[in-house]
């Protein structure tokens, strides 16, 4: 506790919460469900049946109807697969979920893989024999993945064969919950920067640069993003689930479900779009695939089933032409992120001063935190969701990089202990994404000195300055440095993309090993290194931060980008070393606590809030 004050808040908001903290999926009942797939495998004549964490969207957030690799394993991790033989069984995991696939999986029924690029062709070569079938459902795998997993099966002779019918679903039946209708908004144009029928414009125009005529987009990200829509079919992620059909010189297609639409966003939809329903896209697939045209797919995000559909001859593979400008922002997005990261960061602050406050006096538990953190942000006026569940693990908890509480893991925030909290909110103009780890009482010199070379990687990345055409790959090593001189890494990413609204992690850019794509000005990446000790503690630093051009400022022959820090939260100082720092990181830090401070400040209206944030953010 930095002062003795103890705040004054006004009553909580009282609303549903945001996040949820129901116990995952009991993995005692893996074996019964295997039984019952084994069966549907021998009815079949198949060896082998592949389930991934996808859905037909292939995003992070699935809808309860598709989270078929939960229901059969009990993993619920945001990456991962499964393979079932007629004798043995597999979860891949990777780094990120290594603990808590060990404790939500039953490993009596199902083998924990880490999720390597070969992992699942390799143990099905291992398990399977020549000319036997694996089973896959081709509208959750991508075309690259069945191209890929048949490329590294053919030594073996070992066989793909789609099936129509989803065998999860068939096992799930009536059980299986309905599929969302989430009702759709517009998204205003003074939000996005750029209207909708200018940014179909701007697309046909790419589409007619590469003598292609339409374009088929499977990712709600994308489709939300080019006509200015939101919607709700999925949790954190504000999109509608829905397919689209765009033509070089016709208004596109839009397949989605009528009763996501009220009467205003069906009339403003119906300017640039026609609207189909979903059961009408086979047809025009088939259609597309008659008419002889050249049509663009992405191999890495669309499912196999639109190649088929659409038939090889006439497919032109290329990114998806929505990803490359959306991850750019325009002035207008770039001008609501600054604003969405005051007011989340005056939101975060008076959790911190609360946090210092009440765990010495009170006690504070992990569930507490998360219901504090989020009614902290909801007393905004402005929270529209919280962009992911809250990670608020303490102690041992804290070393489990994607840790989500429940009811059985909560624990309390203890003396002598760390407590990681990486959360983030939706805002109509910005999506954020934070993450600090606090010192609960006194921390070990072990800890100060993890804690300081974290927070050097992190500053490594915030200053870093780069010529055009740098990628995530080359600035990675920046993060790590100071953690390799004494033998650590993490098993992460050091950034990843942000959404305006949209996905909080966001393609196509990343600052990781497999960062292979250039940075440029526009982009809002997280800066967040780490350190995780099993069984001890975890420790990450994470700030939004915006590429800019600083050409102009820069007495150099080529375009030199840099980073500006959106995020506004001071770090903990209890857990710095200044003697670890050079002048440059103490002068980093300082600097940017001072304008934490001049940020936000005016934002509370609290007095003991104002005096943490003043001691918070006082110069090392």
């Amino acid at each position: 506790m930095r002062n003795g004050l103890q705040p004054e808040h006004p009553a909580p908001i009282q609303r549903p919460m945001f996040q949820t903290f129901d116990t995952a999926a009991a993995p005692k009942h893996g074996a019964d469900l295997l039984a019952g797939l084994r069966a549907e495998l021998t009815k079949r004549r198949l060896a082998a049946y592949i389930v991934p964490r996808a859905d037909e969207h292939q995003g992070e957030y699935v809808p309860p109807c598709a989270e078929r690799l939960r229901w059969l394993t009990g993993f619920s991790g945001s990456a991962g697969q499964a393979a079932v033989t007629l004798k043995t069984a597999a979860v891949f995991a990777d780094g990120r979920y290594t603990i808590q696939a060990a404790m939500e999986v039953d490993e009596t029924s199902f083998e924990i893989v880490p999720l390597k690029p070969s992992a699942l062709s390799d143990w099905l070569a291992e398990h399977l024999k020549p000319g036997e079938s694996i089973g896959f459902d081709p509208a959750l795998w991508t075309i690259r993945q069945v191209q890929d997993l048949k490329t590294k099966l053919a030594d073996s002779k070992i066989k793909l064969k789609p099936v129509a019918t989803n065998l999860i679903d068939k096992l799930w039946a009536k059980n299986r919950p309905e599929a969302p209708i989430g009702n759709v908004q517009l998204h205003p144009e003074r939000l996005a920067g750029k209207s909708a029928a200018e940014k179909i414009r701007e697309l046909q125009a790419t589409l007619k640069d590469s003598n292609q005529d339409a374009v088929i987009l499977t990712q709600p990200e994308s489709i939300c993003w080019l006509l200015n829509i939101r919607g709700a079919d999925v949790p954190h992620t504000p999109i509608a689930l829905t397919f689209a059909i765009v033509h070089q010189r016709a208004k596109p297609e839009l397949f989605i479900a009528p009763e996501k639409l009220d009467k205003e966003t069906k009339t403003a939809l119906r300017l640039i779009a026609r609207l189909k329903k979903p059961e009408d896209l086979d047809t025009a697939l088939k259609a597309l695939g008659s008419s002889g045209k050249t049509v663009r797919l992405d191999p890495s995000s669309t499912p196999y089933r639109f190649e088929k559909a659409v038939g090889g001859r006439h497919i032109a593979y290329g990114t998806d032409p929505c990803v490359r400008p959306k991850a750019i922002k325009t002035a207008a997005e770039i001008k609501g992120a600054r604003q969405a990261h005051t007011r989340d960061g005056a939101a975060v602050v008076r959790f911190l001063s609360w946090l210092d406050a009440t765990v010495a006096k009170d006690g504070v538990d992990e569930i507490a935190a998360v219901k504090k953190l989020e009614t902290f942000r909801t007393e905004t006026g402005k929270l529209k969701e919280i962009s992911f569940d809250t990670i608020s693990g303490s102690g041992p908890n804290g070393a489990i990089v994607h840790y989500r509480v429940n009811a059985a893991t909560n624990r309390q925030l203890q003396q002598g202990e760390l407590f990681l909290v990486d959360s983030g909110a939706q805002y109509q103009d910005g999506t954020t994404d934070i993450t600090r780890t606090i010192a609960i009482g006194k921390p070990t010199s072990q800890m100060v000195r993890h804690a300081t070379l974290v927070l050097k990687g992190h500053i490594a990345i915030a200053t870093a300055r780069f010529p055009k055409g740098t990628r995530g790959v080359d600035l990675d090593p920046f993060a790590r440095r100071a953690l390799w001189a004494d033998g650590l890494d993490y098993d992460h990413g050091t950034g990843h993309g942000i959404g305006s609204y949209l996905s909080v992690h966001e393609g196509p850019v990343s600052i990781s090993r497999a960062g292979m794509l250039a940075l440029e000005p526009g982009m809002i990446l997280s800066n967040e290194p780490g350190y995780y000790l099993t069984g001890g503690y975890g420790i990450r630093l994470e700030n939004l931060v915006l590429v800019t051009d600083i050409s102009d400022d820069v007495p150099g022959d080529r375009p030199t980008y840099a980073f500006e820090t959106l995020t506004l939260a001071p770090f903990d100082t209890r857990l710095v070393d200044a003697q670890l720092l050079d002048d440059q990181e103490r002068h980093w830090l300082n600097a940017y606590h001072a304008h934490v401070l001049k940020m936000l400040e005016p934002q509370l209206q609290d007095k003991v809030e104002k005096t943490w944030l003043k001691a918070a953010c006082a110069p090392i």
